[in-house]
């Protein structure tokens, strides 16, 4: 795990920034986060502040809020939950466990110079960027929208990075910078052109381009059991930070 000297609640204030949903509510401590469905990390509770009612309490009234959304009730379970003893009381109340996740990190010191590619890193979200990504990540249609406006809702400097082989977007994603770390969000290759260590250098461009725009340092996330993208991290010089998972009830599609 990742040295103490790194304030880890910072990382999850920064990761609610920077992947913004629709519309938040605060409840006592806990922020409650809607976007249409699209994503766990947008439509979920985020239980990292302390909190004075009873947690029963506030979990039933999540879930009527969440159910006249006609949403799933999801809470985000991180290291910092409050109270401490959340996750195990939804587990007694039925919510499963989904999607394990690992919050990497690295600082930007020693960083790799990349190698010269046809890189575009737009400052603005473009319809050009939005297409590729959509195209890549297989959006659906009717979330196109939410995604958009979740994206314009990011209020920290955002980079929109595409790498180009012979004329085709092979692989884009995103970084966001805020108090001096660069987030690295929905890193995709096309499946054409992976295994050629494409988003091993679009990485390095976009961090450095995060290096110039303040960061001193990096985070991401990625799936425990994303093996192919594990390798690639920790080959790129980041570390375990700690982890966090998914509480639901209702098991819903992931997009």
């Amino acid at each position: 795990m990742y040295s103490n000297d790194y304030n880890l609640r910072l990382i999850e204030e920064l990761t609610l920034n920077h992947w913004q949903p629709l519309s938040t509510s605060l409840y006592d401590g806990w922020v409650l986060r809607f976007a249409k469905g699209y994503t766990k990390r947008a439509n979920s509770v985020q239980a990292i502040y302390p909190s004075t009612l009873d947690v029963h309490d506030k979990v039933l009234a999540c879930e009527r809020i969440y159910t006249s959304n006609q949403l799933n009730t999801i809470f985000k379970i991180t290291p910092f939950v409050q109270p401490e003893t959340l996750d195990q009381l939804l587990e007694e109340k039925g919510y499963v466990v989904l999607d394990r996740t690992i919050v990497q990190l690295r600082n930007l010191e020693d960083l790799h110079i990349p190698e010269p590619m046809d890189i575009h890193i737009d400052e603005q979200l473009t319809d050009e960027w939005l297409d590729h990504f959509c195209r890549l990540s297989e959006v659906r249609e009717e979330f196109r929208g939410t995604l958009t406006q979740m994206l314009l809702n990011v209020r920290a400097h955002t980079g929109y990075i595409r790498l180009i082989v012979n004329g085709t977007v092979a692989a884009c994603g995103l970084g966001v910078v805020e108090r001096g770390m660069i987030g690295l969000y929905d890193i995709i290759t096309d499946k054409r052109y992976r295994n050629r260590g494409l988003a091993e250098q679009m990485i390095l461009h976009l961090l450095h381009w995060g290096k110039r725009h303040g960061a001193i340092s990096s985070y991401l996330q990625v799936v425990q059991d994303n093996a192919p993208a594990r390798r690639l991290y920790a080959k790129l010089g980041y570390v375990d930070a700690y982890s966090y998972w998914y509480r639901i009830k209702t098991i819903q599609p992931a997009y």
